[in-house]
């Protein structure tokens, strides 16, 4: 298979079910980018894996009508927790790989944002950008002394997703796999918005490039595994958390809409289910991931 992305979504238009024979079993893997945390309504347990009814994966499966569905996301969740048990509040999510079979036929997975600390990240950030409004004193402490932490991390965590994807191909070898990237969570070019959003422009700058590198390590993971990479970077840019209301698909550092602060909201979280299943009809266009 091809790395693929499918052109621009609009959350408001639902996505349309594919031409094709719908998958009859499909496993939702990966973290919070996936789970939707305190977007209406939660589900499914532990309760503290904060699942949405109104997730992508969920939204993709209704699309899709596919009969045997089951979403094992969960918030917080590493690498480390698709082969091993994650403890959350009130409970402990099993290995999310123990939803798979040989029988799966569609499997989906976010991953890799809490290999490299993503909500640390943030809250560094958060509380080292506004004190050099004019500088980027976040991406002066992770830079420091030369090397940049968060370039290393990412590099580490790539033999880790190329591990994970060969045993989801052992584990499902007949199903169709899409390692599903992260959206655009700041604007794709200029300052940013700072202080409703408080990283300077320098830390705008940095952060942005991060993820764009980690989405470029995803991309690459899923080309070397020969599964299909999805690119919702690129569709999403113009709803980053910078945007009003009703435009933006991802929320803040403090959310106007109900979803978990800088994730996707349930427009976002549509958005990203309409580019998921025009990836799944469509597996002859490549993408650069993030551009």
């Amino acid at each position: 298979m091809t790395v693929v992305a499918a052109a621009t979504a609009t959350a408001d238009v639902p996505p349309a079910p594919s031409e094709q024979t719908p998958a009859q079993s499909y496993v939702a893997l990966g973290d919070s980018y996936a789970s939707g945390p305190l977007i209406p309504v939660q589900t499914g347990q532990p309760a503290g894996c904060l699942r949405s009814t109104n997730n992508y994966p969920a939204i993709v499966g209704r699309t899709l009508g596919v009969p045997g569905f089951q979403d094992v996301s969960c918030s917080g969740a590493t690498t480390e927790n698709l082969a091993g048990s994650q403890s959350v509040r009130l409970g402990v999510n099993a290995p999310q790989f123990d939803a798979l079979s040989k029988d799966t036929e569609l499997v989906t997975l976010t991953i890799g944002g809490n290999d490299i600390g993503f909500s640390s990240i943030i809250n560094e950030c958060a509380t080292r950008s506004p004190r050099q409004p004019a500088g980027a004193a976040c991406r002066d402490f992770y830079t420091a002394g030369g090397t940049d932490q968060l370039a290393e991390r990412i590099d580490g965590t790539a033999p880790k997703i190329a591990d994970a994807l060969k045993e989801i191909g052992k584990r499902s070898p007949d199903a169709r796999v899409l390692l599903v990237g992260y959206p655009a969570l700041l604007p794709d070019a200029g300052p940013g918005c700072f202080p409703v959003v408080p990283f300077s422009p320098g830390d705008v700058a940095y952060l942005r490039e991060t993820e764009k590198r980690l989405n470029a390590m995803l991309a690459d993971e899923a080309a070397a595994a020969g599964i299909d990479f999805v690119d919702t970077y690129t569709p999403t840019i113009g709803h980053d958390m910078c945007q009003l209301p009703g435009t933006k698909w991802i929320e803040g550092l403090v959310p106007t809409a109900p979803a978990y602060p800088v994730h996707p909201n349930a427009l976002g979280m549509a958005g990203i289910a309409a580019v998921v299943v025009e990836a799944l009809a469509d597996e002859t266009v490549p993408v650069a991931a993030g551009t």
